[in-house]
């Protein structure tokens, strides 16, 4: 079943990352994604709230539906102390220098004249995985 609500993982000319993010959903080795607070509009914001619970439809950059999720917990942190949590749903176990070495790389492509620092508020949510779509 395809949901109304999405999540996309990756970009063009992304070298695969996007493909390896959603594979990585599928194989049970990430649960959770994270995004710039700044990057939310505050309607956005408001709407984050509703979507504990929801069953979500993750699709590659491309728009083709991989598999669903259902969200289990939305919230912030920083980016120079973020959450156990986030770190653990994204497979780094606790290492978050390894985390914030391989996002920096990662967003080094996205985020183009934003600042990333200790203090950037980083946008959590935590899922589990519902199903794969064939």
């Amino acid at each position: 079943m395809i949901y109304p609500m999405k999540m996309i993982f990756g970009w063009e000319d992304d070298g695969g990352i996007g493909d390896l993010l959603v594979q990585h959903i599928i194989d049970g080795k990430k649960s959770a994604t994270c995004g710039f607070k700044v990057e939310y509009t505050k309607q956005e914001l408001e709407d984050l709230k509703e979507v504990k619970g929801n069953i979500v439809t993750v699709e590659n950059y491309r728009g083709e539906p991989k598999c669903n999720i259902r969200i289990v917990d939305v919230f912030e942190t920083t980016f120079g102390n973020p959450d156990i949590r986030l770190i653990k749903g994204e497979g780094y176990g606790e290492n978050i220098e390894e985390f914030q070495k391989d996002h920096r790389h990662a967003w080094a492509q996205t985020i183009k004249n934003k600042q990333l620092n200790n203090d950037t508020v980083l946008i959590v949510e935590l899922f589990e995985l519902v199903e794969v779509i064939d």
